[in-house]
């Protein structure tokens, strides 16, 4: 039985990080247990977050570039890509996000559509709903390979 290089390269990280592969479609794979909380429950009160994606000048971020939130805190994320480039939220501790980037520069065309990170096209929107069960500094990221380089970081104070 052959397996696909993308395939070869998840599996260890499928047991050691929790990492699932997901349904048919573009590669990509989704977090069964994220470093910063849990999905949210849309029947309960969250708190609307407007973040919006941006390039330009060499430079590329978030806006808001940090976000203070309570521990237990559900927030809805409302993302926009005001770039011409594609983008991504991915939104997890820095270790996880490094090693997820490290991925990335392996799998450049790596899809998401998670509950923790949304690949999201130029001029598109998405949202995420997240509670945020663990205190600590997480952050939400663009891992497409040169982004989070160029400055494309949150960060997200749990307290």
């Amino acid at each position: 039985m052959k397996i696909s290089k993308l395939a070869a390269a998840l599996l260890p990280l499928l047991f050691t990080t929790g990492l699932a592969l997901a349904g048919p479609g573009k590669p990509g794979h989704s977090h069964s247990a994220v470093s910063a909380g849990d999905p949210g429950d849309p029947k309960k009160p969250f708190r609307l977050v407007q973040v919006t994606m941006l390039e330009g000048n060499g430079t590329m971020g978030f806006n808001p570039p940090n976000l203070i939130v309570k521990r237990g805190e559900q927030i809805k994320f409302i993302i926009t890509n005001g770039g011409a480039l594609p983008h991504e939220f991915i939104l997890a501790n820095e270790k996880d996000n490094l090693k997820h980037g490290a991925l990335m520069q392996k799998f450049p065309d790596m899809q998401h559509d998670d509950p923790n990170g949304k690949s999201v096209e130029p001029k598109a929107k998405s949202e995420i709903l997240w509670r945020f069960s663990k205190p600590g500094i997480f952050e939400y990221a663009c891992l497409i390979p040169g982004h989070r380089e160029a400055g494309m970081i949150g960060k997200v104070t749990v307290k």
